[in-house]
């Protein structure tokens, strides 16, 4: 029973980050129906960039604003050349490819400025564990799941009380109509995709000290938050927060029961099965469009 308490506790964490990463495709997609794919390039440019600013002395809390005015900027550089001109002409793949392609385009010039190699990331709290329920649960750990769950009630509030907010809520729901009542959609849209990558850029300071950071890190974390966003459902903050804990459990009990070597099978077999039954995700909604 031990072991089963410390296996949830242990996917709870690892499915909260997740979580955090699959937030950011949520926001671009609300506002533009696209996608960052680059999103775990943006989480390991945040982590590498807060790592170079604690190697300079710079302590760890006051390192976070800075990575999240890196991320706003490297998200809208990312919206501004890769999404604007494929929303432009309408072109339905234009986007996906021009974030791929900058994603690797990231990656190379990490490789390039901070090595190939895994960096350990100092953690801001101690090491050692807390015991609860006899599990032993790391301080770190408990800051990330907190942090998401902060975050993305952060973002709501954000949505619900402020005129920017609405903008965003508008142009979600109507972008045409958003348009027309003088709301500058394009402007929404690249505040989207920097808040996307100021999300991924505080995600990855956050969880650098639970693994290690570098240029290696981006792939895996990004694919396995896109599976938590589609299995959440894309309209959903609680689907991406119940998808996360899903898949970071189911990893954790396949990897101890079966094998590590089939950690994987879980999240992309839940995947699947969601995308046959329910392709807005456990949580989402399926938008219902007027031609």
């Amino acid at each position: 029973m031990q072991i089963l308490t410390q296996l949830v506790f242990s996917g709870i964490a690892l499915g909260m980050i997740y979580a955090v990463i699959a937030f950011g495709y949520q926001l671009t997609f609300a506002t533009s129906d696209t996608l960052n794919f680059g999103q775990g390039e943006a989480l390991m440019l945040g982590a590498l960039v807060g790592l170079t600013l604690v190697g300079m002395g710079v302590n760890y809390w006051l390192m976070i604003p800075i990575v999240c005015v890196f991320g706003a900027i490297q998200g809208a550089v990312v919206e501004r050349i890769g999404v604007r001109p494929a929303i432009k002409i309408k072109s339905e793949f234009g986007w996906i490819m021009s974030t791929i392609a900058l994603g690797i385009i990231f990656r190379n010039v990490a490789e390039n400025v901070w090595g190939r190699d895994m960096r350990p990331f100092p953690s801001p709290l101690p090491e050692a564990p807390l015991h609860f329920l006899g599990a032993n649960v790391r301080p770190m750990e408990i800051l990330v799941a907190v942090g998401a769950v902060l975050m993305m009630a952060a973002v709501e509030l954000f949505n619900r009380k402020t005129i920017w907010g609405k903008a965003v809520v508008a142009t979600f729901n109507d972008r045409e109509a958003a348009r027309l009542m003088g709301i500058n959609t394009s402007l929404v849209i690249t505040f989207s995709y920097a808040l996307s990558s100021i999300s991924a850029a505080l995600a990855g300071v956050l969880i650098a000290p639970l693994t290690l950071a570098g240029p290696n890190m981006a792939a895996q974390l990004g694919l396995k938050a896109f599976a938590v966003a589609i299995i959440g459902g894309l309209t959903s903050g609680m689907g991406i927060i119940v998808g996360g804990i899903i898949l970071g459990v189911a990893e954790k009990l396949t990897g101890f029961y079966i094998s590590t070597g089939y950690s994987d099978v879980p999240g992309l077999v839940l995947l699947l099965i969601v995308l046959a039954v329910r392709p807005a995700g456990l949580f989402g909604k399926t938008a219902i469009k007027k031609v």
